[in-house]
């Protein structure tokens, strides 16, 4: 397995809203209009920003208060990291835009 994915899904990492332009106001956005979110991962060198396609039927906003700016955002979505299928799971603090989150590894890539 990629050595990064294997990292990314060994327990939670220390996540923040990645992106061009991370703000609550984008992060909110993304999540409730366009389906596709940014995560970063801080801990890996320079950190690994993801562009994640939410699943909606996993996603857990009823936490989430976005015009107070409170909460937490549950989010989960899949995207392919180094030729590996994952499903990225995190869980947003609204006030800081900082959480934690993990891979799990869907499906190994067969090919060489």
């Amino acid at each position: 397995m990629d050595d990064l994915v294997q990292r990314l899904s060994q327990g939670d990492q220390p996540v923040t809203v990645g992106g061009p332009k991370p703000s609550l106001e984008e992060f909110r956005k993304r999540v409730e209009e366009m389906g596709y979110v940014f995560i970063k991962f801080t801990a890996t060198r320079g950190g690994t920003d993801l562009g994640v396609r939410i699943d909606r039927a996993a996603t857990d906003l009823s936490k989430a208060f976005f015009d107070q700016a409170t909460g937490v955002a549950h989010i989960e979505g899949t995207l392919t990291l180094n030729y590996v299928p994952v499903r990225c799971v995190a869980d947003i603090q609204l006030e800081s835009l900082e959480g934690t989150g993990h891979l799990v590894v869907l499906a190994e890539s067969t090919a060489i």
